[in-house]
């Protein structure tokens, strides 16, 4: 799918299905379901490394599951995550994307506002596509005290407004909205003209997105409120992608029991 694609879907009212994949068998038979966006997230380091948290997941693992997913990959739109301290400042943002693009990415993402600018801006002039992540940033977990609910006071909700607002005027091209209020990311989503996309932010984002491991009821962690096991209404995996697609597309998914 071309970058452009994903604002012509936000104009026209469709969802974009996301889940993430960290090798070429899970891609090609997410890409072969209709997946629109593949996602080579840093939560391998949960589900792949078996860690608590993120924060252990380096440029080499990222790089190298990044070069596996993308073999798989024949129409879906390719994201790979900028992994913890990878983009500590912008020569460095700048080199480290690079190298996922060149893995074949066709955008990275990475975590936070109005702190990254300086990264956001080298990105943008040097062409190559972002996605942004605001709400819960599970690389901040540690500073954020857990995995906690973002933006439930007036103030941290007007913060994450304004950094949306701001990666939008910066070029960043969609935004992931995590554990959000559902009013929240309802107000985010209309004030953008970019597309966001959810996980525990409610039914009202553009899209959604869930980690593959847990949508298939195979993660070992303890389940988040806003996954669904896709996997025990169906009798294979590829009926699972589908059951996704079909609920994310209907707005059947995610229910208020999947939101805050």
């Amino acid at each position: 799918m071309k970058i452009d694609a994903l604002k012509v879907f936000k104009d026209k009212g469709e969802k974009i299905t996301c889940l993430t994949a960290y090798d070429a068998s899970f891609s090609k038979l997410f890409d072969e379901c209709g997946i629109e966006v593949i996602l080579v997230g840093d939560s391998l380091g949960n589900v792949i490394q078996g860690a608590e948290n993120t924060l252990g997941v380096s440029m080499n693992d990222m790089i190298y599951h990044t070069q596996a997913a993308a073999v798989g990959i024949n129409s879906a739109l390719l994201i790979a995550d900028m992994p913890y301290q990878s983009y500590t400042n912008a020569q460095q943002a700048l080199m480290n994307a690079q190298l996922l693009i060149k893995a074949g990415a066709k955008m990275v993402k990475f975590e936070g506002g109005a702190a990254h600018q300086a990264c956001f801006e080298i990105l943008q002039a040097n062409n190559i596509p972002v996605c942004g992540h605001l709400g819960l940033q599970p690389q901040s977990v540690l500073e954020m005290g857990g995995y906690k609910v973002q933006g439930k006071d007036k103030d941290s909700a007007q913060q994450i407004l304004e950094d949306a607002l701001l990666l939008e005027s910066l070029g960043v091209l969609i935004i992931v909205l995590e554990c959000v209020p559902s009013d929240l990311a309802k107000k985010i989503t209309h004030a953008l003209t970019i597309p966001t996309i959810g996980i525990g932010a409610g039914l009202s984002c553009d899209g959604q997105i869930l980690v593959s491991y847990d949508m298939l009821g195979i993660n070992t962690n303890q389940t988040p409120r806003f996954v669904k096991n896709f996997l025990t209404d169906s009798n294979s995996i590829k009926g699972a992608v589908n059951g996704f697609i079909d609920a994310v597309k209907g707005q059947k998914f995610p229910t208020d029991k999947h939101s805050y």
